[in-house]
């Protein structure tokens, strides 16, 4: 079996630091926004190029309690992608805005700035561009319409940290950045975890009080807040993971380029393009097939832990019925949604291993082929 990540490769290069930092903090009696907490606030901080961070329990938080800090509520509404997991529209629900889907660009399944300006109504306040996959998204297309619609704008780093932008890291564009440190990021903690960047500090003051209970005082609530606080022992594994991130983005990448020469000369597997001047760090390799659902199904009878981000986009999920868009209104974006697969990809993948998972994968396409053939 290939995975499509595999989280005990990674615990053989860290895990006895991870262990010492994890019984340090055990034997500290301080667990909850402690010494780790703000050391790893700072650090991040400097390695993303910010002025402050703040972090929270999840990427999920991150997204929506940026979104209160910038009081997008009730009424409002918030430009963002279809194709991308439902946290990013979630968010926009839990402050009872509303999302407006645009399309996406066809070849780095980011949002189309293109289709931004048209969807701007008097009711708009913000946009959230998804660095999807790792890609980048053109920040300056997207800056400047916000700037030219006096919009806000909360990246969604989620799937990038340590993605660049013409030598700028993303989540430093926008107001706000966000970003996850689910278990199978490319920074990931063991548990759950998130994080806010930010450059302004009023913002960063109203994060901070809205992580704890709406106070930055203890037991003075100025109003309603959440409980997003990460806890130390996470915090301290993220401190030491954190010192490998620009290894593990190097290895990606290099997998990467691999996986692209592999598939060079087969035209029915359609690679990742990188927009110029970026940096993509592929927390997935995501190509487009032919009969994806029928080779999916070979792959993994295969032993191939190939994955599908995201087979249903977010206008068509239940829970965006209201929104009202049937099938046709977003055309790049649901296309997209039935060609593409995500293969194995994480740092410690061999060469072996992308050599079987090209190979497997050509040959359940051919197959795939010849059996819709003679139906």
């Amino acid at each position: 079996m290939i995975p499509i990540f595999d989280s005990k490769r990674q615990y053989a290069q860290i895990g006895e630091e991870a262990e010492k930092a994890v019984c340090e903090v055990m034997r500290s009696g301080c667990y909850i926004l402690g010494p780790n907490v703000k050391a790893l606030e700072s650090e991040l901080a400097d390695y993303i190029g910010c002025k402050y961070t703040v972090a929270l329990n999840s990427g999920t938080d991150a997204l929506h309690i940026a979104l209160r800090a910038l009081d997008i509520g009730e009424g409002d509404e918030v430009i963002t992608t279809a194709f991308t997991f439902v946290a990013t529209a979630e968010a926009i629900g839990m402050v009872n805005a509303k999302p407006v889907f645009v399309d996406i660009d066809e070849n780095t399944f980011n949002i189309d700035p293109a289709k931004i300006e048209a969807a701007i109504t008097p009711k708009t306040k913000a946009i959230i561009p998804v660095h999807l996959y790792g890609q980048p998204c053109d920040m300056d297309a997207i800056m400047a319409i916000a700037k030219k619609h006096n919009l806000r704008v909360v990246e969604d780093c989620c799937q990038a940290i340590g993605s660049t932008y013409k030598g700028q890291k993303v989540g430093t564009f926008g107001d706000i950045g966000c970003y996850s440190f689910y278990p199978t990021k490319n920074l990931g903690t063991m548990g759950d975890g998130g994080l806010c960047t930010v450059n302004d500090e009023k913002l960063k003051d109203r994060l901070i009080a809205l992580r704890n209970h709406g106070s930055m005082v203890r037991y003075h609530n100025d109003e309603l807040g959440v409980n997003s606080r990460l806890d130390e022992i996470q915090a301290a594994i993220l401190r030491v993971k954190a010192k490998h991130i620009d290894e593990w983005n190097t290895k990606r990448r290099e997998h990467a380029a691999y996986y692209n020469k592999l598939f060079a000369n087969c035209a029915d597997v359609q690679t990742p393009a990188e927009l110029d001047n970026t940096y993509c760090v592929y927390h997935q390799y995501t190509v487009k097939i032919p009969n994806r659902d029928a080779v999916h199904k070979m792959l993994g009878e295969n032993g191939i832990g190939a994955m599908l981000y995201y087979p249903i986009p977010l206008h068509f999920q239940k829970v965006n019925a209201w929104l009202g868009m049937g099938k046709g209104s977003l055309p790049i974006t649901e296309k997209n949604t039935e060609v593409v697969i995500s293969l194995p990809m994480f740092p410690e993948l061999t060469k072996e291993e992308q050599d079987t998972v090209a190979k497997v994968l050509i040959d359940c396409i051919e197959k795939s082929k010849s059996a819709a053939a003679c139906c």
